[in-house]
C-alpha cells in the first residue's frame, strides 16, 4: 500500500489544513501527519491570510504530490470513488463542485473578519459590515443544499468534499458567536458532532503554538 503524508500548519488556526485533513479522513486514506512550524515566515503569512497562495495542506501519496485543497479533493475522489466525496448524481456533482469553488476562491471579507481560532470564543462579537454579505451568502448556500438534498449534510446523508470545505466556517461561526438561522445552526451542530471534527478540535486545544496576532480581543 502506498504511504501517505499530509503536511499541515496548525490545527487551531489552519482552516486549509482542516479541509485537507477532513478530505483525507472522508476518503478513508491512511496517512501520517507532518507539521511546518508557525515560526516559519511563509507559514505565518498563510495563517494570517497574507500569503498569495496556500501551500499547506500538501499531500504526498507514494510518488504523487498535491498541494491545492481542491486538487487534493479531486485526487482523493478519483482514488476512491466509493468514498462519496462527490455526489453520484451529475447535477448534484456539478453543484457540489460549484460551491466548493466558491469557498476556495471567495469570502475574503469573512476570512479576514473571522480568522479561524478553535480555542477562542468571543461572545457578542460584531463582525464588520463587509463580512455580513459573505456570511449571508454562505448560509444561503447551506439552506439551499439542505432543502434540495435533504440533509443532514450539504448533499444528503453522508459528508462530501463540500462539507470538508465549509467545516472551518462552522468553527468560525461558533468562535465569533455569529447569529444563525435555525437551519444553518443545525448544520453547524451536525458538522461539529462529526467524530473527525471532535478529534481535530481536541488536538487543536492541546496545540502549544499560538499567534498573538490572532488571539487579540476584537
Amino acid at each position: 500500500m502506498a504511504e501517505a503524508t499530509l503536511t499541515l500548519n496548525s490545527k487551531n488556526y489552519g482552516s486549509w489544513s482542516l479541509r485537507g485533513w477532513l478530505l483525507c479522513k472522508f476518503a478513508g486514506l491512511e496517512f501520517k501527519e507532518a507539521f511546518v512550524s508557525s515560526d516559519d515566515a511563509s507559514t505565518r503569512a498563510e495563517l494570517m491570510l497574507m500569503s498569495p497562495s496556500f501551500l499547506v495542506p500538501c499531500l504526498n501519496h507514494d510518488s504523487v504530490k498535491v498541494w491545492d485543497t481542491l486538487a487534493i479533493a479531486e485526487y482523493l475522489a478519483e482514488l476512491n470513488p466509493e468514498a462519496g466525496l462527490l455526489p453520484s448524481d451529475p447535477v448534484a456533482r456539478a453543484h457540489c463542485r460549484s460551491i466548493c469553488g466558491e469557498m476556495h476562491s471567495g469570502f475574503s471579507n469573512m476570512r479576514g473578519a473571522l480568522p479561524m481560532n478553535v480555542k477562542a470564543h468571543f461572545p457578542g462579537f460584531r463582525a464588520w459590515a463587509g463580512a455580513k454579505g459573505d456570511i449571508d451568502r454562505i448560509t444561503e448556500i447551506w439552506r439551499e443544499c439542505l432543502s434540495t438534498y435533504g440533509g443532514p449534510y450539504l448533499f444528503g446523508e453522508a459528508p462530501t468534499m463540500a462539507d470538508a470545505m465549509y467545516a472551518p466556517v462552522c468553527t468560525r461561526f461558533l468562535t465569533y458567536d455569529v447569529n444563525l438561522d435555525p437551519d444553518s445552526l443545525g448544520y453547524c451542530k451536525t458538522i461539529m458532532a462529526l467524530p473527525q471534527m471532535k478529534e481535530w478540535i481536541e488536538a487543536a486545544k492541546a496545540e502549544p503554538e499560538e499567534l498573538e496576532e490572532l488571539d487579540v480581543e476584537f
